[in-house]
C-alpha cells in the first residue's frame, strides 16, 4: 500500500464500547469536508462510503492522485452542491485510510493491532461517525447518504440516531446481508487467509504482503458488482491479444484480464486485514433482528427517506428495499422510492447514470424547500 499523506484526523481520547462488548481505549477518525458550514449549521450532509471506499468522495484523492469516487455527484454545482452544502465524509472504523483499524498502532502494545483489533459492526462504525459530527458541533444533519455498505450506515443512522438527521438516503443497499452475500465474502476472506504471506494477520513489519489472496478476494467481489448483461456487452467471449486459443493456462479472455487488473490495482490501496473486518461487519448487519423488527427500528415519523435501487443489481435487489418500505409505511413515514432501469448492476451508483442523478437531485431540492435551508 502507498504511504498515506495529507490525511485529516481527530483523536477521540475516550473509551469506545463496541457491540462485541470489547472496547477501544481511544481512536482516530480520518475525514474530509467539502464546502462551508452555514451560520445555523443546517446544511451538513454526511456521505458514507462503501466497502472499499474512503473519505475522499470528490476532488483529488491525495493517496492515488485520482478523482474521488463520487466526483460526478459531489462538488460545486453538482447534485450534492458544495457551493450550498457542507459535506462530511469519514473513513469507517476498521478502515485503512486513517481511521483506527487493524493496521493502527495499539496504544497499549505500541504495535499494530493486526488480529488483535476487535471485530466490529456497522453500528460501531456509525457510533464513531456520530462522535465526529458531535465534534464538529453539528446538532442535526440535513441528510445521511450512502451506497451499498454506505446505505447500511445510513439505515443505522436512522435506527440509532434518527433525532440527529432530517433525511436518510440509502442507495443500492439493504436492511441485511443475504446468505449469498455472506457466502461471497467468506470465499474472499478464505482467499486472504490462505495466502502464506498473510501470516495470521501479522504482516505489517514484514517485506511480504498477502497480495495474491487480497487480489483474488477483490476479483470475486467485483463480479458481484456487475450484471451478467453488462459483462457480456463489455467483454463477451473476446480474447485479449489473439484470435486463437493458446491451449495454455494464460490470461486469454478480456474478462480475465479485466478482473486481474482489478485485483492487482486493489492491493496497492487496501489493507488485507481491513477487508476481513469490514466484510464481517457487513455480514453481521441485519436490522430485522433488532427488538421489534424493521417496523420498530425505522419508525421515526420525523425522518424522510429516499430509497434508490437499480434494476440489474442482484447483490442488493430491489425486493429487499421494498421490504424496508413496507415496514416504514406502517408508521406513515415520508418515503420516496425509485428503481433505476440499467444493466450496469450494483456498481451503477458509482457510475454515470443520469436517471439516478436526477432522482437524487429532485429529492434533495425538495428537502431544501421543506426545511427552508
Amino acid at each position: 500500500m502507498k504511504k498515506k499523506k495529507n490525511i485529516k484526523r481527530i483523536l477521540i481520547s475516550e473509551r469506545l464500547i463496541l457491540d462485541s462488548g470489547k472496547t477501544l481505549p481511544e481512536y482516530e477518525i480520518a475525514y474530509e469536508t467539502y464546502g462551508k458550514l452555514n451560520k445555523t449549521k443546517s446544511n451538513a450532509i454526511l456521505i458514507c462510503h462503501a466497502l472499499t471506499g474512503d473519505q475522499f468522495c470528490t476532488l483529488k484523492n491525495p493517496i492515488n492522485n485520482k478523482k474521488g469516487w463520487w466526483n460526478s455527484l459531489v462538488g460545486p454545482g453538482k447534485v450534492i452542491d458544495t457551493n450550498f452544502f457542507f459535506v462530511i465524509c469519514s473513513n469507517v472504523l476498521g478502515g485503512c485510510m486513517g481511521t483506527t483499524g487493524p493496521e493502527s498502532i495499539n496504544p497499549e502494545t505500541k504495535k499494530p493491532y493486526g488480529l488483535g483489533f476487535p471485530v466490529i459492526t456497522i453500528n460501531d462504525m456509525v457510533k464513531v461517525q456520530y462522535r465526529l459530527v458531535d465534534a464538529l458541533n453539528i446538532k442535526k444533519l440535513f441528510a445521511v447518504i450512502g451506497g451499498s455498505m454506505g446505505g447500511m450506515q445510513a439505515l443505522e443512522w436512522a435506527t440509532s440516531f434518527g433525532h440527529k438527521v432530517h433525511s436518510v438516503i440509502p442507495i443500492a443497499s439493504s436492511y441485511r446481508h443475504s446468505a449469498q452475500n455472506i457466502a461471497f465474502h467468506e470465499i474472499g476472506r478464505q482467499a486472504i487467509m490462505a495466502d502464506p504471506d498473510w501470516n495470521k494477520g501479522a504482516y505489517y513489519h514484514k517485506k511480504k504482503y498477502p497480495k495474491r489472496g487480497l487480489s483474488v478476494a477483490r476479483m470475486i467481489a467485483h463480479i458481484t458488482y456487475l450484471s451478467e448483461s453488462a459483462l457480456q456487452r463489455k467483454f463477451g467471449r473476446n480474447l485479449q491479444n489473439s484470435k486463437f486459443f493458446s491451449f495454455e493456462f494464460e490470461t486469454e479472455f478480456q474478462i480475465e484480464s479485466y478482473l486481474k487488473h482489478q485485483g492487482f490495482s486493489f492491493v496497492e490501496r487496501f489493507d488485507a486485514n481491513s477487508y476481513l473486518y469490514i466484510t464481517k461487519a457487513m455480514d453481521y448487519f441485519d436490522l430485522s433482528v433488532k427488538k421489534g423488527g424493521l417496523r420498530k427500528a425505522l419508525r421515526d415519523k420525523n425522518l424522510s427517506y429516499c430509497f434508490i435501487t437499480f434494476s440489474s443489481d442482484w447483490l442488493f435487489p430491489t425486493s429487499e428495499t421494498k421490504t424496508i418500505i413496507q415496514s416504514i409505511n406502517q408508521y406513515n413515514t415520508k418515503v420516496s422510492f425509485a428503481e433505476i432501469k440499467t444493466d450496469k448492476g450494483h456498481d451503477a451508483f458509482l457510475l454515470h447514470e443520469p436517471n439516478f442523478h436526477s432522482t437524487l437531485k429532485s429529492f434533495i431540492t425538495g428537502q431544501k424547500k421543506r426545511f427552508k435551508i
